[in-house]
């Protein structure tokens, strides 16, 4: 992995005095959250983004793989210039998702928050977000995992289900520009990390809680459920009430919404 910025430099140069003006790029690697997750620990790596042009095993949530064609996406994995406590681990990656929107909203992308950690365009999904962190004590060091697809060359959606949505679709989007909105955020929404429930009501706001319909397959389940989302529970977990007027708490860990 380069130790500099690369194509990203004017960002780094923009984000000076921010806490997140540490930006290393590689062309190719394995994985930005393997990469930041090698970083953990170090009080150097506070504020640093890890960026690349393809990744070559790159990940989703419970174990999927993030499929991106080179020139694509941006692909980038920010580690948090801060530690927070451990048990609010569960709302980083709805903070982020809040970030994220912003972001796509200046660059023209009109986007729905989607439990628990994507983002979509026209019911299609257009970024996901899959967190990584090292857990000492109380204490946790978090890096932030982003990729979101941009440009949609010649056989970028190829043999991805369901079909996702690409940022051009609607806008011609610079990926430098969207980093450095996204970072931006970051550094805004940094100082709300110790106020979980802060950021919970926020994201339930933007992502049209509640009333939301969701179509839920728990895990070893054949048949997908309807329901109707009404907030998030502590842990991230999304409480919903079925047709028939009962309430759930569906974990993180059980299920998939899907699209």
């Amino acid at each position: 992995m380069a130790l500099g910025p690369g194509p990203y430099a004017s960002v780094a140069n923009e984000l000076r005095g921010t806490g997140f003006s540490d930006i290393r790029y590689a062309e190719t690697t394995g994985s930005t959250n393997d990469d930041a997750a090698a970083l953990l620990g170090e009080t150097a790596a506070f504020g640093t983004t890890i960026v690349a042009e393809h990744q070559s095993a790159g990940a989703g949530r419970k174990g999927r793989s993030w499929i991106a064609t080179p020139g694509t996406s941006l692909l980038m994995t920010t580690i948090l210039p801060r530690t927070m406590p451990a048990a609010h681990l569960w709302v980083v990656p709805y903070g982020v998702a809040i970030c994220v929107k912003r972001a796509l909203t200046l660059s023209g992308v009109p986007t729905e928050l989607h439990w628990p950690n994507d983002l979509l365009l026209d019911g299609k999904k257009v970024a996901g977000i899959l967190c990584i962190s090292r857990v000492v004590g109380d204490r946790a060091w978090v890096g932030a995992g982003v990729g979101i697809n941009v440009s949609r060359l010649p056989g970028a959606a190829e043999g991805i289900e369901p079909p996702p949505a690409f940022c051009d679709d609607v806008a011609r989007v610079s990926r430098a520009a969207l980093m450095r909105d996204i970072l931006l955020n970051y550094s805004v929404w940094n100082d709300t990390l110790d106020m979980p429930q802060r950021i919970a009501r926020v994201w339930e706001r933007q992502a049209g809680l509640p009333g939301k319909r969701y179509t839920i397959l728990k895990d070893g389940a054949t048949e997908a459920i309807e329901v109707t989302a009404l907030s998030l529970a502590t842990g991230g977990g999304l409480v919903v009430q079925h047709d028939s007027g009962s309430k759930e708490t569906i974990a993180l860990a059980d299920a998939r919404a899907l699209r």
